[in-house]
């Protein structure tokens, strides 16, 4: 069984809003184990940023594929979308 840093076993979710379509982020993709470093890997594979937080992947994992985050976790969700725009403001800056 694989297991992170920590001795525990890697847990993974994929998230994916379209701004157009979609009211709030949806899971579509959740992994345990040797799924969740796949899911890791394609992720780096793609350049999609990566942000861990345990207790709210812990939640997240619980969610039904395709279905979107409910309201008690916009917040949390919004400080990884806020990450993850951080970050792309960084690429695409020059430098």
């Amino acid at each position: 069984m694989e297991r992170d840093d920590r001795g525990y076993q890697k847990l993974a979710v994929a998230l994916r809003y379209r701004q157009n379509e979609d009211n709030a982020p949806r899971v579509v993709a959740t992994g345990r184990g040797e799924l969740a470093w796949r899911i890791i890997r394609e992720a780096e594979k793609h350049g999609i940023p990566l942000y861990e937080d345990p207790q709210l992947v812990t939640l997240l994992s619980k969610l039904p594929l395709g279905t979107e985050i409910p309201p008690e976790l916009y917040e949390a969700v919004a400080k990884v979308l806020a990450f993850v725009y951080t970050l792309d403001l960084r690429k695409s800056r020059p430098e």
